[in-house]
């Protein structure tokens, strides 16, 4: 089981910017892909950034060429930088381990970090 904690949410105005970051407990470049998720409030929970452990990174159409994903791989930690942030980006962001063992995907989830952008 990895355990992930997230930090560096907040409140944020239109048009700024809010860097996430996510420390694991074991060798980031260990997991197969580690990842960004968002819920909004009545709305189901939503893949937001995911990176691979060679390399490969997914955005959802919503954030692209806005937000961009990173890892540390000697601090095992994990950043979502993000740019241009709108009120509809307004939700709770969670960090996201997965791991696959024997066909099936192993989840491991941070607590969440709440990130609020005003109009």
């Amino acid at each position: 089981q990895v355990q992930l904690v997230e930090s560096g949410g907040g409140l944020v105005q239109a048009g700024g910017s809010l860097r996430l970051s996510c420390a694991a407990s074991v060798r980031i470049f260990s997991i197969n892909a580690v990842g960004w998720y968002r819920q909004a409030p009545g709305k189901q929970r939503e893949l937001v950034a995911t990176i691979t452990n060679i390399g490969i990174t997914n955005y959802a159409d919503s954030v692209k060429g806005r937000f961009t994903i990173s890892r540390d791989n000697a601090e095992n930690t994990l950043y979502l930088q993000m740019n241009s942030l709108k009120p509809e980006d307004t939700a709770v962001y969670y960090c996201n381990a997965r791991n696959y063992r024997a066909g099936l995907s192993l989840d491991d989830w941070g607590q969440g970090t709440q990130v609020t952008v005003s109009s």
